[in-house]
């Protein structure tokens, strides 16, 4: 599986014409991100659904604090029905940088997330439900049923071990935030932890490689352009992660404060080349097929990320081009 993510901090009807485009380049799936300060996700998702006809289309990924968990799976549904039964469920415990602003970081964790897909499923398939735990419903219910019905596919954003493990035992994908082997490596020994206690009912599973990518034909250009999402990525990493890459945690809790102040030229600046070649395919198409390549050896997918390179339209397809065939 090949998809895209496109962030909508940019016009939403740019970002819609870069999915058209998406589609025709090849990608499977585009994701659209959640994140407070853009655009909202949902209404591009909806303009996305009538603009392609191929594509899966979901968020990459919402979280079930911002939004009711019986809120989120209604929205899901909805844009199952307006795409004809392409809908994906991205759902992970969200960005701690900007959860922060909004006084939700300590509401983190494992437990809601997976409470929040479950309780979707039953709501598809036109159950009623009762919840009493990380969040509350009584005689919830959806008035229609989705294309799919309970079979839209789960995919859980994480990577901690025990989110790795929990997706790969009860949802349909893994989307793993990593753009490094080594890190995608580590991420196949969690999922096949939790395989190994998956039910045969479940079906077939994916570990994805949601990964921020930044290509032009001028690296240096491409190597520029990654600094934002690398901002984000370091300053969200945990210590483990940080630890693998040699990366000073100092370093990267000094870029989430100024995320959270929003200060973020000043969070970019902080970025490291050693930072960039961790948490980004970055460079000329050569590099990022290479670079793709070796992360092929340990995932079944791969999510081309924000931000693409320093010409989004060029991005979209330099990206599909470097990476064809591997997935």
């Amino acid at each position: 599986m090949l998809g895209i993510e496109l962030t909508p901090e940019h016009d939403p009807h740019r970002v819609v014409d870069l999915g058209v485009r998406a589609e025709a380049a090849g990608y499977d799936a585009v994701y659209s991100t959640c994140h407070y300060n853009n655009r909202d996700p949902w209404a591009v998702l909806s303009g996305l659904a009538t603009a392609t006809e191929s594509v899966r289309l979901g968020p990459g990924v919402a979280n079930p604090y911002e939004t009711h968990p019986v809120t989120l799976a209604s929205r899901v549904a909805t844009l199952d029905e307006l795409s004809g039964g392409r809908a994906v469920f991205g759902i992970g415990p969200g960005d701690p940088s900007t959860l922060r602003n909004l006084g939700l970081e300590d509401e983190r964790g494992l437990r809601s997330v997976l409470e929040a897909f479950k309780t979707a499923r039953k709501l598809w398939a036109g159950e009623r439900v009762d919840h009493e735990g990380t969040f509350e419903a009584s005689e919830a219910g959806l008035n229609y049923e989705p294309p799919q019905g309970p079979d839209i596919p789960v995919h859980v954003g994480g990577e901690g071990p025990h989110m790795c493990r929990m997706a790969a035992k009860h949802a349909d994908g893994l989307l793993y935030n990593g753009s490094h082997p080594k890190d995608l490596a580590w991420a196949r020994e969690q999922v096949d932890d939790g395989l190994s206690d998956r039910p045969d009912r479940r079906g077939d599973f994916d570990l994805i490689a949601y990964a921020a990518v930044s290509v032009a034909e001028d690296d240096e250009a491409a190597r520029e352009a990654a600094r934002p999402p690398v901002a984000f990525i370091a300053a969200g990493a945990a210590p483990p992660v940080l630890d693998r890459h040699g990366i000073d945690p100092d370093a990267a809790a000094a870029i989430g404060e100024r995320v959270s102040a929003g200060e973020f030229s000043a969070a970019f600046d902080l970025v490291t080349p050693g930072m960039i070649d961790a948490f980004c395919m970055a460079g000329t198409p050569e590099t990022v097929r290479e670079r793709a390549s070796d992360v092929a050896e340990h995932a079944d997918g791969l999510v081309v990320g924000s931000p693409l390179g320093p010409d989004l339209e060029a991005g979209v397809d330099l990206a599909a081009d470097a990476v064809d065939g591997l997935f």
